[in-house]
């Protein structure tokens, strides 16, 4: 969040860090090391956070000895060798003393500082806990202990600073506003009515509202010029010269536009209508694929050029950066860019759609039920690298049907398109609609080369993202007597076999948003086959996995009853993939047979 404001229109130093952790956590939680690491790194720094400790010595009933192994739960941060300042609570002047000084530190050397402010919780863990059961002795003592208010009231009386009277005066005005605070919350209560309400079912929304997001053919070829055209003197490597000669051929020959130039023109575009774009990953500058090569170094001085950066108008930005090797403290931190800087267009890439597996508390205790938990909104992409080419279990699967489950209440849209230009329409969309919550996308790798999935020039210039594609075969609609429906790259596949059998029997459909899913639209489309018997839903993924168990009951309920619902794809499993090249060839031969079988 204090990134994102520096980055806007505020100015940076009107923004400051301050992380608050408790003492068992700080040593503890992987995710502080995945933080304290991004510190000095130029996609993530904030200028020096101060980390504040709360140090009560305790991690709910577990004694500092049983929950670290270092001397003092601070110690993680000498891996970036900033000052740690150990303070003891019942002394506040030392502690603002301790603050001033890391407040003038972090300003001079924009590092962070931490601040071990080591105390107690009277209550235990809770304040409504038994701490005596596991630690007598510590608790023996701090029931003995006065408290830092009654320790500093005695000083200042000493001293002179003020006389009982006054001390009183002040304990008592503090009381009142806190007895206050209560008594208006209960008032609150009171006319809400004790009965408690439950809330109505939240019918799930229709997706059918089509964005129009097209560009005409005179931006995309200036678009184009632009990421393509070398500055004078820029030595590039001999082996991109092809690459951008390849980039602006499909835009200026109205040939196909691949996967990379249909991203590249929608980030072009948006920052040419004055909104930042800002692209985060492992290996996301030049692409785990070797696909993106957003940014481009001179061969003789290492110079950089980044060709997006320069169409950014008015106070848009083009930033791409290469994450740590980092998936929760990476994503977590674009979640809070994105909540901060709701114009701009934030994308977190995951190396592999796999790797979110390690950001999965960020997924499931933020960004998937922000809304419902704050009524916190985000525009936040997650780019998923998903689909099965016998790459083993770690560089298959994005787990589609963990997003699928946490889908409720039109919180999430969770997408797997299979075009290019789809993919421009829907990066746009994200950032163009009036809605604003968090885009899955299982993006491919294959397919970012596979001549099929490149799209015309003119399905750019209209229209937008299309949550379901009809079949594009040369089908006679009464000869169809069943439908296959996907998503993904399996499409491909399928339409290979049924153009290798010659079959006339079978419409293929692609589902390219799961979520909010298409009813209205996958009805049309199935309904314009008049004597459809089957309706097969295929898949890569096995059976427990993909989008089967979430598409099951949403098909049922929009086929006739005399339409059978059938499952083609691999057998339930433990692992999301083979570890095999040879058995994930023999059972992806087998499911695409299956698909056509009677």
């Amino acid at each position: 969040i204090v990134r994102a404001k520096q980055d806007g229109h505020e100015k940076p130093a009107d923004s400051l860090a301050v992380l608050i952790h408790g003492d068992a956590a700080f040593a503890g939680e992987g995710v502080v090391a995945e933080t304290l690491n991004l510190m000095r790194l130029p996609g993530y720094s904030t200028g020096g956070t101060i980390h504040i400790i709360v140090n009560n010595q305790l991690g709910f009933t577990t004694p500092p000895e049983e929950g670290r192994s270092s001397t003092y739960s601070t110690d993680i941060a000498k891996m970036i060798q900033v000052p740690i300042f150990h303070v003891n609570s019942d002394d506040p002047e030392a502690a603002y003393h301790v603050l001033q000084t890391a407040l003038d530190y972090r300003q001079e050397f924009q590092k962070d500082v931490v601040i071990d402010l080591i105390g107690f919780r009277r209550q235990g863990h809770n304040e409504g806990d038994e701490p005596t059961y596991t630690q007598p002795v510590m608790y023996k003592r701090i029931r003995e202990h006065p408290g830092v208010r009654d320790l500093y009231a005695r000083k200042i009386i000493s001293e002179g600073v003020l006389d009982e009277e006054m001390v009183e005066s002040l304990m008592e005005e503090r009381m009142r506003r806190y007895e206050n605070a209560l008594l208006g919350a209960r008032e609150i209560v009171a006319r809400q009515g004790t009965e408690p309400r439950i809330p109505p079912a939240f019918e799930e929304p229709e997706a059918i509202e089509i964005v129009e997001t097209g560009l005409d053919l005179a931006a995309l070829r200036s678009l184009a010029q632009t990421i393509t055209t070398v500055p004078h003197g820029f030595n590039l490597n001999p082996k991109i010269v092809g690459l951008l000669a390849r980039r602006a051929k499909m835009v200026e020959d109205n040939a196909k536009v691949d996967w990379s130039t249909a991203e590249a023109l929608a980030f072009g575009s948006l920052l040419t209508e004055g909104i930042t774009v800002r692209v985060t990953g492992q290996d996301t500058v030049r692409g785990t694929f070797s696909q993106r090569h957003a940014a481009f170094h001179d061969t003789e001085t290492d110079e950089e050029w980044i060709p997006l950066a320069t169409l950014a108008s008015g106070h848009a930005r083009f930033q791409i950066y290469d994450s740590p090797l980092s998936e929760a403290g990476a994503l977590g931190f674009e979640y809070g860019y994105s909540i901060a800087r709701p114009d701009a267009l934030v994308i977190w890439e995951a190396q592999f759609g796999d790797f979110a597996n390690a950001a999965q508390v960020i997924i499931d205790q933020f960004i998937a039920p922000g809304k419902e938990k704050w009524n916190q909104s985000s525009r936040l992409v997650m780019l998923l690298p998903h689909a099965y080419e016998g790459q083993g279990p770690e560089h298959s699967s994005a787990r589609m049907e963990r997003f699928l489950q946490l889908c409720a209440g039109d919180n999430l849209q969770v997408v797997d398109c299979t075009t290019a230009a789809q993919y421009f329409h829907l990066l746009r969309r994200q950032a163009r609609q009036e809605s604003s919550k968090p885009l899955v996308v299982m993006t491919p790798k294959s397919l970012l080369r596979l001549p099929d999935a490149a799209s015309p020039i003119e399905r750019f210039t209209v229209g937008g993202f299309l949550p379901a594609l009809g079949d594009e075969g040369e089908m006679v609609a009464a000869g169809v007597d069943r439908v296959l429906l996907c998503s993904g790259k399996i499409y491909y596949e399928l339409t290979a076999r049924r153009k290798k059998l010659d079959d006339r029997r079978a419409a293929i459909l692609r589902v390219e948003q799961l979520y909010p899913f298409p009813k209205k639209r996958l009805i049309d489309q199935i309904n314009s086959f008049p004597n459809v018997a089957l309706v097969r839903w295929v898949q890569e993924e096995p059976r427990n996995m993909g989008g089967w168990t979430f598409m099951e009951p949403r098909l049922r309920s929009l086929l006739k009853p005399d339409q059978k619902l059938d499952y083609v794809g691999r057998p339930a499993s433990a692992s999301t993939a083979t570890g095999s090249q040879t058995i994930h060839q023999m059972e992806q031969r087998q499911l695409v047979k299956d698909a056509f079988a009677d």
